[in-house]
């Protein structure tokens, strides 16, 4: 799908004319957004709007790195914003030339449509352009990484907390996903990130040079995202390493009363097994309190064995 808003030098918007209209009417500028464009209409990013056939290239083999190409007459961006549903990145092709911007996207990207919409409905369009477009497009795009980031920090508060005492076998698998969820987004958003960095720096894009105090705004929330999301990661290592500690420390701890245990029962066996042999020449065997005299040594044994080590606090 293919839309189209023209803004003539008088100021006025028009929805939905051709590409070729636009193109030999001379507007002041234009806006094309191609939505799940079908074959025949990629071909209008060749002819007629003459766009390099990387760049064209790079618009149909998603999913690719955020990224800034120069050509001569048109500049060409590749962003990426998340899935409102999972932490998943999707592609955002945007062609900016001196009157026009081109946007590209196979999934529906709801900051397009919000600044379409805005637009749309501006009283004005005295302080729109290209770049402007362009500017509250990525705005957008990167206001929509806040929830993801924020929802994740909530989630390992409840897992460090773990106030519904959740089993460790839980926590750890939430954990693991939890960490995924992170990876992906430390995969977006280092790449804007040094993405919009160089927008702000090259001397190159113009329109990006006379709203630059807008762009390095943008690139101070990316810069805010990407320390939360590596001090998320340091969390879930933190709390990782605390529970794999507290398991490791239940497993000693039990292993220690069954080893107390199983010490305690030592002589026991040994007493018993001596009597079991049931040789001929042992006078203990003919003894009238022989059975009773082993019971009590054993228990006698037994009960030191217990109270000794529950002094010690090998019980605890």
């Amino acid at each position: 799908m293919i839309q189209t808003m023209s803004v003539s030098h008088s100021g006025q918007i028009q929805i939905g004319k051709s590409i070729e209209a636009m193109l030999s009417e001379k507007d002041k500028w234009y806006w094309i957004d191609f939505h799940a464009p079908t074959e025949e209409e990629v071909e209008l990013l060749q002819t007629p709007l003459r766009f390099h056939p990387l760049s064209i290239e790079d618009c149909t083999h998603t999913l690719q790195r955020p990224k800034l190409d120069y050509y001569d007459d048109y500049h060409f961006f590749i962003f990426q914003n998340l899935n409102p549903g999972v932490v998943q990145g999707e592609e955002i092709d945007v062609f900016l030339g001196p009157n026009y911007i081109v946007t590209y996207h196979n999934n529906h990207s709801s900051e397009v449509a919000e600044v379409w919409k805005r637009l749309e409905q501006a009283n004005t369009t005295r302080e729109w352009n290209p770049s402007t477009v362009l500017y509250h497009v990525l705005d957008k795009i990167v206001d929509n990484f806040f929830p993801h980031v924020d929802r994740i920090e909530d989630l390992l508060n409840e897992i460090d907390e773990n106030t519904a005492e959740r089993s460790t076998e839980e926590l750890l698998n939430d954990l693991f996903d939890t960490r995924h969820q992170l990876l992906s987004l430390r995969h977006t958003i280092t790449p804007m990130r040094d993405l919009v960095y160089r927008m702000i720096n090259s001397h190159h894009l113009s329109g990006v040079l006379e709203r630059k105090e807008y762009f390095a705004d943008i690139h101070d929330h990316l810069l805010r995202l990407a320390e939360k999301v590596e001090a998320s990661r340091e969390l879930t290592t933190d709390i990782r390493d605390s529970y794999l500690s507290m398991n490791s420390h239940e497993t000693n701890r039990v292993m220690k009363v069954l080893t107390v245990i199983t010490t305690i029962f030592m002589p026991l066996t040994f007493i018993a097994g001596v009597y079991g042999m049931n040789f001929e020449n042992m006078p203990e065997l003919s003894w009238e309190f022989g059975y009773f005299g082993a019971l009590t040594a054993m228990f006698t044994i037994g009960i030191t064995m217990f109270l000794l080590f529950r002094k010690k606090g090998w019980f605890k």
